[in-house]
């Protein structure tokens, strides 16, 4: 099997949220249109609880898998999921003794990528305080990650993308309180930043000669320093050590008319500063198929850009757009990846 074809793997996810029942809406939708074959890594009785009772009045099949490999087979006749040992829940009442369970679940589906068995890593929503309550050390799913990816030794920095509305935005600062946002900017994290996003746009977008706008931090970008002087002191530094290194980017742009720019066409990726300057954008112009997706890793990881929805999966009126969408990006990611080793 040549990795083109290998399938993607699935978290799980927060049991007690929407995971399950995207996942199996999902399913539905790419076996349709013959997309790339995935598999769910967890529990049986996990998922199917999760996926509830109209699934399966609705004619939907799961089919228990041993190994990866087995996932493109038996996809045609029900969604493959790779099962082993952990806890349930409920629908919409989250339970902290599930969290071994949604850990174990990404460790493994990471596994499987590391060693050749998948293509990509699709993770579904988790709720950080559940596993905070249960001891997890992480400050979220992407950490966690990079030090899955860094196998015992030093992670890898993971850059926060979002692509949607036409829009590949990366974050330099993520979930930092605003005020922290600027004491935490330096001309060192900002080019590195625009080399993760570089190499990135070449490797897994298949864009030979990728255009980047640098986004800064003030009003009209500082105003030449009327405005403050953070372009001119921190942001435009790490653009001209960028373009020294042969990267296409630009000098700090105002944040109220980058994203236009873009959207037309002048960038294939922007880099903005901190989460509300960029995740805004890319929501106003698509709330239901935005996708995050983390740069930086050894391997492909896309996610949904939403979280568990408790209320929704009690319901059981959960919205799959932004997880296929997920499902999507990653296989168009894998195929570049491919293209380009």
């Amino acid at each position: 099997m040549s990795t083109t074809d290998h399938p993607i793997a699935v978290t799980m996810g927060d049991p007690a949220g929407v995971g399950p029942i995207i996942a199996c809406q999902a399913y539905e939708q790419v076996r349709r249109k013959g997309g790339r074959p995935f598999y769910v890594v967890a529990p049986m009785q996990a998922l199917s609880e999760g996926a509830g009772r109209a699934w399966y009045l609705s004619g939907g099949a799961m089919r228990g898998i041993d190994d990866p490999a087995q996932a493109a087979e038996l996809f045609g006749s029900g969604l493959p999921v790779l099962h082993f040992e952990g806890r349930a829940a409920r629908a919409g009442h989250p339970d902290p003794a599930t969290a071994p369970t949604i850990i174990d679940s990404i460790r493994l589906a990471v596994e499987h990528v590391r060693v050749g068995k998948a293509a990509a890593v699709v993770t579904n929503p988790i709720a950080k305080a559940l596993l905070y309550r249960a001891g997890f050390k992480h400050p979220g799913h992407t950490e966690f990650l990079a030090e899955l990816a860094a196998d015992g030794g030093k992670p890898p920095r993971p850059v926060m993308m979002l692509v949607g509305g036409g829009l590949r935005v990366a974050l330099v600062t993520i979930h930092k309180p605003l005020a922290a946002v600027i004491p935490s900017l330096t001309t060192d994290l900002i080019a590195e930043t625009g080399r993760i996003v570089q190499a990135a746009l070449k490797r897994d977008f298949g864009i030979a000669a990728p255009r980047i706008g640098l986004c800064g931090v003030n009003p009209h970008a500082g105003e030449d320093g009327e405005i403050g002087r953070e372009e001119i002191e921190i942001v435009n530094p790490a653009a001209e050590r960028l373009r020294a290194e042969g990267v296409d980017i630009s000098d700090a742009r105002p944040g109220d008319t980058i994203f236009h720019e873009a959207r037309h066409g002048r960038w294939d990726a922007v880099i903005a500063m901190y989460h509300d300057q960029g995740l805004i954008p890319v929501k106003t112009l698509d709330m239901w198929c935005g996708v995050n997706v983390t740069l930086g890793l050894p391997f492909i990881r896309t996610s949904p850009d939403h979280g568990v929805a408790y209320d929704a999966a009690a319901s059981g009126n959960a919205n799959a757009d932004s997880l296929i969408a997920a499902l999507d990006l990653a296989d168009q990611m894998a195929r570049a990846r491919a293209a380009t080793s």
